[in-house]
């Protein structure tokens, strides 16, 4: 196939070639990330790890060509629980995403009360559940498990701390090392903390 710059396109090309985005540039999107890494441990069949979509409901739709559908007028049909879901090494595996630009705080505030309960559910049935934590800034990204996280929300729940300090991250979490094809490799964060 001929592409706009009239080069064809490599059927071998490799599947996990960075974006044009530089090396230091690399943290400005933990979800992309994240899939090029879960893509990565589908095709090499270590684990199935996928994106959950979020339910919409469409309201309204419009057909400016015969051919081409716009959709104006969509709401969710209910309220997501965390980002990622599946299965690895016959243990059920849970979890969010979240990334911040602040340097010495994780704000609690984009995490709800339905999230938790559902993480509490899924530790409660024997489910490896935790968030995925990136420092835009120090280009850090910090496996968290959701256990850890429990004590600071229900805290924020009674008028106390809305957020974690980065020192307690740091503490609490484990660091995960960027790598080229496993960009957020948290599998081997599971590997030492469960197997």
């Amino acid at each position: 196939m001929n592409y706009p710059n009239g080069k064809r396109k490599s059927l071998n090309q490799n599947k996990f070639k960075q974006t044009n985005q530089g090396y230091s540039n690399r943290g400005m999107s933990l979800e992309s990330d994240i899939n090029v890494t879960n893509t990565y441990y589908l095709e090499t069949d270590q684990a199935i790890i996928h994106k959950k979509p979020t339910p919409v409901q469409i309201v309204n739709v419009k057909y400016p060509k015969r051919s081409a559908a716009v959709i104006t007028e969509a709401y969710f049909k209910q309220a997501s629980t965390t980002d990622y879901n599946g299965i690895y090494r016959n243990k059920y595996i849970d979890f969010e995403a979240k990334e911040t630009k602040n340097k010495t705080l994780f704000p609690l505030a984009n995490i709800h009360e339905h999230q938790i309960k559902h993480m509490e559910s899924i530790i409660r049935h024997g489910g490896i559940c935790f968030f995925l934590i990136r420092f835009s800034p120090f280009e850090e990204t910090y496996y968290f498990p959701a256990e850890n996280l429990f004590p600071y929300w229900y805290e924020k729940q009674k008028d106390g701390r809305k957020s974690i300090p980065y020192p307690k991250i740091k503490e609490n979490g484990t660091i995960i090392p960027f790598h080229y094809q496993k960009r957020v490799d948290y599998l081997s964060i599971i590997d030492k903390l469960y197997f």
